[in-house]
């Protein structure tokens, strides 16, 4: 009378077991090899990048690597141009529902006002402005910045161009008032970007040497490139 219910008991258990196994049998889908890897990345800098670029005695790989993460992940340019109001080409503004196209002419020259900082005060305060990151005539960028000084920026903050010295006195508009550091990058996002790797680092340096040099306003101005 029993033969009937282990017939049942070992029938469940060997349809669990034909289950479990054409489980195992089930390959998880694969990621497509262009979704995450380098030479992809490189691929797509290339692609997306918005000016001509000079790859005499560049590494391309890391020029294209550069690219990537410059105007695909960091959107280095959309503190680094004019700002909104020029940082795309006409017709080209997405916020507009038009094809995303970046302005050449703004493109990494810098300029634009961060506005008083840090805000409002019943005194005069110095205005934040974006650097010029794009080579000047030596060939290297962020006027003229070596590869070791470009990691000691990011990595550090330290401001190279003392542009924005901390105040002795009352805040008068050309200085940092307390206790924020005049000798900080104050608005730069170095506290996030200093934990890339160092070909990261290498990388966007290779690009922003590749990309056109961009003359920004007559100088005396400190945001001027001397291209020639």
């Amino acid at each position: 009378m029993k033969l009937p219910s282990y017939a049942k008991v070992g029938g469940v258990v060997a349809l669990f077991v034909a289950i479990f196994l054409s489980g195992m049998s089930v390959k998880p889908p694969r990621a497509h090899a262009n979704d995450d890897d380098t030479e992809s990345r490189i691929k797509i800098g290339f692609a997306i990048a918005p000016v001509p670029l000079n790859l005499a005695g560049k590494n391309r790989a890391l020029v294209g690597l550069g690219s990537y993460i410059v105007n695909a992940q960091a959107d280095c340019n959309g503190c680094h141009s004019h700002g909104p109001a020029t940082e795309f080409a006409p017709g080209g503004n997405p916020y507009l529902g038009q094809p995303t196209k970046i302005n050449p002419a703004t493109y990494l020259g810098g300029g634009r006002d961060f506005g008083p900082f840090p805000g409002p005060s019943p005194f005069a305060l110095q205005h934040l402005i974006s650097r010029n990151l794009t080579p000047d005539k030596t060939g290297l960028p962020e006027g003229g910045h070596t590869f070791e000084e470009f990691v000691q920026i990011i990595r550090t903050g330290v401001d190279m161009d003392h542009l924005h010295p901390s105040c002795t006195g009352v805040p008068d508009g050309t200085c940092t008032p307390p206790p924020f550091k005049g000798d900080l990058l104050l608005v730069m996002p170095w506290p996030i970007h200093r934990n890339m790797t160092d070909r990261d680092l290498r990388a966007i340096y290779e690009y922003l040497s590749a990309i056109p040099c961009n003359a920004g306003p007559p100088a005396p101005d400190p945001q001027h490139n001397d291209c020639e």
